[in-house]
């Protein structure tokens, strides 16, 4: 059957014996209109919605397009209102710093008025872009909250990203104000940011005022003219009493760019609109996490991807929870108990993670000798996403902790969960391997190269019937055209996840892997692409090809494998560390690029496209059979030597 628009049948529904999934699916395929209706009563509108989705509207239709509101005011100014200011918003917990904070609402408030009045003193009005590069510390959530007061929008730039990923990003959102802090610390160094920002604003030929938080591990020198001490600029403003109010944007205006991981030239950024991303925030934290106001919710991921921003700041924040910005790591910070100890000490109810984080975890303290100090009773499920969650893994934690480990599935375009196990709802049977089920809003088929339905336990690519649902990208920053392109034009109808899988006879969600050249490096997506840029600007590269391997603890790691121009007479050991140095400083250290290897050419077919997925499963050491349009079939047993000789 070639796919439509039709819902798929809810006949193959699984049900939990206590699970209220089955009916809030068909409630939502029955009126999906009326489903997100009802959803949008859990947060506060300047106007309330009168019409609740408008096909016409954008490049497949808008949510909530005559609406108004405020996300600052949403995340604190409303539970203030409701009396509950003295409730902890934030904890923080640096033990890289050795340093520990509570902030109340009423804190978090003020903080935030008052930062915002200091950005609107520097310029910064309604649909300006403010960028964030900056560690997980505290100011960078009020930086966050005080952007969305004033109607502006924010882009957070992951602290390890180099300067030239940076420039790009500056470049393509023009900011007004850009907010940094001195330095980030990691367990064994200093790293100092404000270089990184002077070097980037120089390949951008930018000047935007930059507002700097200098901390006491190293202190960052301030260009007169450009550069701001944020608290000398916020002491001031508190003293005068300046305190910004929250100002009303339409639900279509956008909340936030985040830039998708390793893009390579014009960077990709997802748009993310302000009331359908509340609204699908606010059902998520009761319908899929199960976390009540009051409760403490811990995201152990990073300000800078989509996880932190969904369920560090703005999740748990407009659900009245407590949240958690953890500084430090799974292990070594100072062993591999600190994760229990953080959730023993704060009384977390739920802790979300990346499977790589309990691999670390588990390699350090395989029989969880670190474990029995803590009280982790409070502690009521664990949910994992980012990548892949492995079998082992997941049986590894539900045996460790005696608690559902729930794997979910989502992308930096949809903002939540596609797929998940609906604790709220009730818990449905977990399977090893899967993400359960989609959630209400997402029609998701498994179809063939001709866009046709496959059977149970085919695999196949992974797409989502449009529209998609509140919270999910209505397009690219200041690119329509590229969005249409990349994501809905393969599959007419439908938007293209590029992941592959299958759906077993219960409905059950597999994901298998990515269909384009994304790796997922311990839960970081990343472009081969633009490791092979970096690595092809070397002068004596004449080709590479860069594939993810397979990695117990990362998922995977990058691997390029680069041919060398004629008449290169260096040596090509020194080339390859080189060539590593480079992906270093121009990607970052996050893409844990350690393995460069010189071979003589690169197995490819006859129309000259290189074979890249029959290298990743010799690499992997997979079973795999000889492509038919090969040129030469000599050329992957080279490759198989080349990994062999490298220990692979």
């Amino acid at each position: 059957m070639t796919a439509d628009n039709t819902p798929s049948s809810p006949d193959a529904t699984p049900e939990g014996a206590n699970s209220a999934y089955a009916q809030a699916y068909a409630r939502w395929q029955a009126d999906p209109e009326e489903f997100w209706r009802e959803a949008s009563g859990a947060i506060s509108w300047v106007r309330a919605p009168s019409r609740i989705f408008d096909p016409q509207e954008g490049v497949y239709g808008r949510w909530f397009p005559d609406a108004t509101l405020n996300a600052s005011y949403n995340a604190i100014d409303r539970h203030v209102d409701a009396g509950r200011g003295s409730q902890p918003a934030i904890i923080y917990d640096s033990p890289v710093t050795d340093s520990k904070r509570v902030i109340s609402y009423n804190g978090l408030l003020s903080e935030v008025q008052t930062l915002a009045a200091v950005l609107a003193d520097l310029g910064v009005t309604q649909g300006d872009r403010v960028i964030i590069y900056m560690p997980m510390i505290p100011e960078a959530v009020i930086g966050m909250l005080a952007v969305a007061r004033l109607g502006a929008i924010h882009s957070v730039v992951f602290g390890g990203f180099a300067a030239p990923e940076l420039a790009t990003r500056i470049e393509d959102t023009e900011p007004k104000v850009i907010l940094t802090a001195s330095c980030g610390i990691e367990p064994s160094r200093v790293v100092a940011y404000k270089p990184l920002l002077d070097e980037a604003l120089r390949l951008a030929d930018a000047r935007p005022a930059v507002l700097v938080f200098q901390r006491p591990q190293a202190r960052a020198e301030l260009v007169e003219g450009r550069d701001h001490d944020w608290a000398g600029l916020v002491e001031r403003a508190r003293e005068a009493g300046l305190s910004a109010p929250p100002v009303p944007v339409k639900a279509t205006d956008p909340l936030y760019i985040l830039y998708t991981s390793g893009t390579t030239g014009k960077p990709k950024g997802v748009v993310r609109d302000t009331g359908g991303y509340l609204v699908a925030l606010a059902w998520t934290m009761k319908n899929l996490y199960d976390i009540k106001p009051g409760e403490v919710f811990w995201t152990a991921s990073d300000i800078g991807w989509v996880v932190g921003h969904s369920y560090i700041v703005y999740g748990p924040l407009i659900n009245g929870s407590t949240t958690v910005i953890y500084e430090g790591k799974p292990v070594g910070t100072p062993d591999a108990g600190a994760f229990w100890r953080v959730i023993g000490e704060y009384n977390v109810a739920a802790l979300f993670t990346a499977p790589t984080a309990l691999r670390a975890i588990r390699k350090e303290d395989p029989h969880s000798k670190l474990l029995p100090p803590y009280d982790l009773s409070k502690l009521r499920t664990l949910f994992l996403a980012g990548e892949r969650a492995d079998p082992d893994t997941v049986n590894w934690a539900r045996d460790t902790l005696k608690i559902p480990v729930i794997d979910h599935w989502w992308q930096t375009e949809t903002g939540w969960a596609i797929t998940g196990n609906p604790v709220g709802l009730g818990v449905l049977p977990v399977k090893a391997g899967s993400s359960t089920v989609p959630m209400p809003g997402y029609d998701v088929r498994i179809v063939d190269e001709g866009n046709n339905e496959v059977p149970a336990e085919t695999m196949g690519s992974i797409i989502i019937r449009l529209p998609l649902p509140p919270g999910c990208l209505p397009t690219l920053w200041r690119n329509d055209e590229r969005f249409r392109d990349g994501y809905l034009s393969e599959f007419p109808g439908a938007y293209k996840t590029s992941d592959a899988g299958f759906k077993d006879r219960d409905g059950y969600i597999f994901i298998m892997g990515r269909t384009d050249d994304i790796i997922n490096v311990a839960g970081h997506r990343l472009s081969t692409g633009g490791m092979e840029e970096v690595l092809a600007s070397h002068p004596a590269v004449a080709e590479c090809a860069v594939i993810g391997i397979a990695d117990s603890l990362k998922g995977e790691v990058p691997c390029g494998f680069v041919v060398l121009k004629s008449g290169v007479t260096d040596n090509p050991a020194d080339i390859e560390k080189d060539l590593i140095a480079r992906v270093r400083e121009q990607i970052g250290p996050v893409a844990a690029f350690r393995l460069a290897i010189t071979v003589g050419r690169l197995p490819k077919t006859r129309s000259g496209k290189i074979l890249r997925g029959t290298m990743k499963k010799i690499a992997d050491g997979q079973a795999w059979s000889l492509p038919a349009t090969i040129e030469d079939p000599q050329s992957l047993d080279e490759i198989a030597e080349a990994l062999k000789s490298h220990g692979l």
